[in-house]
């Protein structure tokens, strides 16, 4: 069902300082900050070879990420995100399998304009997933 990793996010506090050591220190290419409101977050993507790195830094205070910062405040990774084909189709085979969907169980428009779901970390030894459809 999954197929590519299509990138692993990191939790930031200071998008701007963390943007700097990917691209200054390591080298790699970047994208322009991007506020992502439906989200409640700003993202830069650091962009590899062979998938992404996706920083997040909160957008206002009542973003997922400033909650995950207010137990982490060194920052740290956040989730995976897998590419599927079909992201209803994935939704409801893991939904039969017990697996539970975050949110509404709707697809919402991710930071690529593609739409994304979020999986239970508990289902997922303990780590937060996101399918984002190819």
């Amino acid at each position: 069902m999954i197929g590519r990793l299509n990138h692993v996010a990191i939790a930031v506090s200071d998008i701007e300082a963390a943007t700097a050591v990917y691209r200054d220190t390591l080298g790699a290419d970047v994208s322009a900050k991007e506020a992502q409101p439906d989200h409640g977050v700003s993202t830069v993507f650091i962009n590899l070879p062979n998938t992404k790195i996706e920083l997040l830094e909160p957008l206002g205070d009542d973003s997922p990420i400033a909650k995950f910062l207010e137990k982490n405040p060194s920052g740290g990774i956040h989730h995976v995100c897998y590419e599927v084909d079909d992201i209803l189709a994935a939704r409801d085979k893991l939904v039969a399998d017990g697996a539970r969907v975050l949110g509404s169980g709707e697809p919402k428009i991710g930071a690529h304009g593609k739409p994304v779901l979020f999986l239970h970390p508990k289902d997922f030894l303990g780590t937060l997933t996101e399918l984002e459809q190819a």
